[in-house]
Parts: C-alpha cells; sequence; structure tokens
C-alpha cells in the first residue's frame, strides 16, 4: 500500500499538517519483500527513512522527503508458564487497549502504565514509565527487522540496553530497527506499585489495593492532567524529567524546599521538568496557535488546531530558556523532531543546522 505525496495529519497526535513523499502501511508480514524492495529503491535514490508508529511522539517540522513508513502490524498472543502470563504483541497494537485487554484478562503488571499514548512497537525505543513503571520491567525479548540487510532479529532485555526514557533503539539501531513485536512476562505473583506521584494514596502493603484500583486511578490522574490528543493536538510529555546529581539538588532544594524530586542510583536525582516550568509562571503562555498547557504544564498543545510547527518549536524553545534562566536546568525534549531529512532536534531546529 504505497501512497504519494500523502497527508500525515491524522498519523502525528500534534495534528500538524505535513506531508511524506510516499507513505508506506506495513499491516502484515506477507508484505515484508514489498516492502524491503521500496526501502532498497528509497536508499539507492539517498532519501530519508521514517518508521513511525502512532506518531504520539512526534513533531513534523516540515514536509519529509522519503519514505515514511506506518506500523499497523496486529495481533495480541497471551499463554502461561508455571509462573508467568506471557505476553507476545505486535508492533501495530494501541499501548492503552493492551493494558485494558490484560486487566480485563486478570492479567496484571501494566496497569501504571495506563493511557499512555502511541503503539506498543514504539513501548522499548522510548522505554515507556510512568508512576514508578517502566517498560524494561517486564520486557523479555523484541523482535525487529534490520532495514539496513532486511534480516530478521530478536533482542533480549539485556540487549536493548534499557534506560530512561532510553534504548538501543535510539542507539545502535536508531533508524535501523523496524519493530515487529514485543513479548513480555508478567509475574501471577502480581506486586502492587503506588510509591511515585498521585498514586501515594493508595497503600500498596494493603492487600485490599488492585490491579483495576491503580488502573483507575492512573486513567483518572491522566485524565485530568492531561489533554486527550482526539480533543487537544499534543503530544504527551513534551520534555523529559531531568537528571541532576545529588550535590546540584541539594543546591536547588536550598532555594526552593519544595521542589520534587526522587532519588535515582549512582547518587542522581530525578527533577519534575512540568513542576519547573509551572514554577516559570508558564502555563498557558502562547506563542502563535501553540500553547502551554494549563493543567499541565510539562505538555505543549496545539491550542486552536491551527498551530504551525514553528509555533511548537518557537515555544518549546523559550520554555526551555526560561527554565534554564531560573533553575540553571536544561531541559531535553522528550518528543522527536522530524524535518524533510529524518530526525533532528531542537537546537539544531531553532540554529536552521
Amino acid at each position: 500500500m504505497i501512497e504519494k505525496n500523502s497527508s500525515l495529519k491524522a498519523f502525528n497526535s500534534f495534528s500538524i499538517n505535513a506531508k511524506a513523499e510516499l507513505l508506506f502501511r506495513f499491516q502484515n508480514l506477507s508484505q515484508q519483500p514489498e516492502l524491503l524492495a521500496l526501502i532498497k529503491k528509497t536508499k539507492a535514490q539517498n532519501k530519508p527513512i521514517l518508521v513511525l508508529g502512532g506518531g504520539s511522539n512526534t513533531l513534523f517540522c516540515s514536509d519529509f522527503d522519503g519514505l515514511v513508513i506506518k506500523v499497523e502490524l496486529m495481533g495480541v498472543d497471551i499463554t502461561q508458564d508455571q509462573d508467568n502470563h506471557l505476553l507476545t504483541v505486535a508492533a501495530g497494537e494501541n499501548w492503552h487497549q493492551l493494558v485494558e485487554k490484560t486487566i480485563e484478562q486478570g492479567v496484571y503488571g501494566l496497569e501504571n502504565l495506563a493511557l499512555i499514548p502511541g503503539i506498543v512497537g514504539a513501548a522499548p525505543v522510548q522505554n515507556i514509565g510512568a508512576y514508578g513503571v517502566e517498560f524494561k520491567d517486564m520486557c523479555s525479548s523484541v523482535d525487529y527487522i534490520d532495514l539496513e540487510d532486511g534480516t530478521s532479529h530478536t533482542l533480549s532485555n539485556e540487549d536493548c540496553l534499557f534506560a530512561y526514557r532510553d534504548s538501543t533503539f535510539k542507539g545502535k539501531l536508531k533508524d535501523r530497527a523496524l519493530i515487529t513485536s514485543v513479548s513480555m512476562k508478567l509475574p501471577k505473583q502480581w506486586q502492587a506499585h503506588c510509591r511515585y506521584g498521585l498514586l501515594q494514596g493508595l497503600d500498596e502493603t494493603e492487600s485490599t489495593v488492585s490491579a483495576q484500583q491503580i488502573f483507575d486511578s492512573v486513567c483518572t490522574i491522566r485524565s485530568e492532567k492531561l489533554p486527550d490528543p482526539n480533543v487537544i493536538g499534543n503530544a504527551g510529555s513534551f520534555f523529559k524529567n531531568p537528571i541532576v546529581s545529588e550535590q546540584f539538588c541539594q543546591q536547588l532544594l536550598s532555594h526552593h524546599p519544595d521542589m520534587p524530586h526522587y532519588p535515582q542510583e549512582g547518587q542522581m536525582e530525578k527533577l519534575a521538568a512540568g513542576w519547573l516550568i509551572d514554577q516559570c509562571g508558564l502555563k498557558g503562555k502562547k506563542v502563535g496557535g501553540a500553547a502551554v498547557h494549563m493543567q499541565q504544564a510539562l505538555v505543549l498543545i496545539n491550542d486552536n488546531g491551527k498551530a504551525t510547527a514553528q509555533d511548537v518549536i518557537d515555544l518549546a524553545w523559550f520554555v526551555r530558556e526560561q527554565v534554564l534562566l531560573k533553575f540553571a536546568v536544561l531541559l531535553e525534549h522528550e518528543v522527536r523532531f522530524i524535518d524533510q531529512d529524518g530526525e533532528t532536534n531542537l537546537q539544531k531546529v531553532v540554529n536552521n543546522v
């Protein structure tokens, strides 16, 4: 299914209007030979290639002058061994719908990751996480196609090199791996995780706390704080929560004693980017059609449905500079920036590099 000069507006949750020179909708593994032939032709023309999932973490800064592969592979298989529920899930499945399905079937462990937008294939790339749980905690392996030579591979959890919002798919395998499915292992002896953020109101030591209760709480919290991309264009959390040294964190706390902070390995501390932005008084700040969300400062929105990519870029830069000025903390964007030639970043886009 090859489309030419195809609009990408429906395929990115910011609802930014951009076009792809070529769009291939990858819906079945039987299409692999056709896809690989198209990839070979595109490479021969020195054109860029982009693998696109749900577009929930993507900002198209311009039209894309190459091939966009839209991953739409579907299928969920749930089996079990003596101690675990074993999941094999195709990359195109909607992540939140998968969480719902597991809860309904009495398979627990994904509830903290409810309402995270996007598809399953994006989960290992970003090592998605929320409320003290990350994808790496339950991942067994990841299957992918190597776009360089067309071969298929399986990576173990360890080989994925998971880190905070990071993995080998953003490093060594960046622009090379097309994830086709993921496998997960969820222990039958379920353990609640309620010690992070607003879930602290639930007592995970109480036997009465259920996965359904955590799921419902997470959905309520996220719905109240995060805008629905089907209603207001956005890409969820725009910036990463910064990791700073314990020493620097203490310096900040001496001036801002109520600053949220979370201990990390290696004498490091995680700060709350949304809190830093909020303290700069930026909720509601607008640049053109883009704005900082009034309920959650970590989210930038397409406020009137007419925002341009440049509006979002200018607003992101302004937010970054204000936080740097007030706290001496440099925010990194979690959202992927895509220009005509592939992935770029805020610094390069602003400086027209």
